[in-house]
């Protein structure tokens, strides 16, 4: 069913487009009988469709990759800034979560560690979709907002860092071999809301590869068997990703020389603070209506860096 799901999705929106240039050829002939003014309305109206599917289309073949078509792990961390990075990071949480939202896409919590002042320290989402991680793989980066605190009393402008880290979940016949020698796996109780169950027993994993050093968690579950094993995926998934960027040699980009989530490494800039605008350095698109974007509003930054890639 997958499976037929994901060639629907192809075939489809082709066979809409080919639909939609067969009408508009059906309009041009009336047009040279009744007159132009009598089919203007509905060759625009079919054009803005077509257009549409065509840029629909276009996506599709940007996202080629191996694994742009699965489900995506999205993991924020806040970086540099204090509060206000925690803060920003728990801002990020939202905008993907209305933009997943605003898709129809499915999104499930796997992980939030909330910081007491504000925000959220880390947090790890898992967005279901069609071509979830094809579209968010774009995120990955560091991400800096400029912006008058509203953590300080003299209302200083501050800058904050938060990083954003994007990884497919595997289906199942994905083979990563992952030895059981290698791994830590530490259990601990939950934090968060959930009751007396979640206080009483350590469900939560936080599991360690000791080769890479890659630390996933895990506490959505009230089964600690069950948070095991998202983790294990969570992990299978790290472990794919860190493995195709050290063969492209991306890794670098994505964090910069020093791996830091600060500045100099940043993919995108938000601005609030003396003007308003948010500008990816990547691609150099720019956009003004910077609560639009934080309200998930970023295909515009998506579609920018899909179409540079494919070039």
């Amino acid at each position: 069913m997958a499976e037929l799901k994901f060639c629907r999705g192809v075939v489809e929106p082709m066979k809409s487009a080919l639909d939609a240039i067969e009408e508009i050829d059906q309009y041009a002939e009336m047009a040279e009988e009744l007159g132009e003014e009598e089919v203007l309305g509905e060759m625009e109206a079919l054009s803005t469709k077509l257009e549409r599917l065509v840029n629909d289309l276009e996506f599709r073949v940007m996202l080629g990759g191996e694994h742009d078509k699965a489900n995506a792990f999205v993991q924020i961390n806040a970086g540099a800034g204090g509060v206000d990075a925690c803060d920003w990071a728990g801002i990020l949480v939202r905008m993907y979560s209305r933009w997943a939202e605003a898709r129809g896409f499915k999104l499930e919590e796997i992980e939030i560690l909330a910081e007491p002042e504000a925000g959220v320290r880390t947090a790890t989402l898992c967005v279901r979709g069609p071509y979830a991680y094809g579209y968010l793989k774009a995120e990955a980066g560091v991400h800096r907002l400029v912006r008058i605190s509203p953590f300080d009393s003299q209302s200083r402008r501050h800058t904050a860092f938060a990083s954003v880290d994007i990884n497919p979940e595997l289906d199942d016949d994905v083979d990563v071999e992952v030895n059981e020698s290698d791994l830590k796996i530490d259990t601990m109780r939950a934090g968060g809301a959930g009751g007396q169950h979640v206080n009483k027993t350590e469900s939560a994993v936080r599991m360690t590869h000791i080769p890479t050093g890659v630390v996933v968690r895990c506490q959505n579950e009230r089964s600690q068997h069950k948070n095991r094993a998202t983790a294990l995926k969570l992990l299978k998934a790290k472990l794919i990703s860190l493995r195709e960027a050290e063969r492209n040699k991306e890794m670098a980009t994505l964090y910069g020389e020093k791996g830091e989530i600060a500045w100099g490494s940043q993919i995108r800039s938000y601005v609030m603070q003396p003007y308003q605008m948010v500008k990816d350095h990547r691609t150099n698109v720019e956009a003004g209506n910077v609560m639009g974007v934080l309200d998930g509003d970023i295909d515009e930054f998506i579609a920018a860096y899909l179409r540079k890639q494919s070039v």
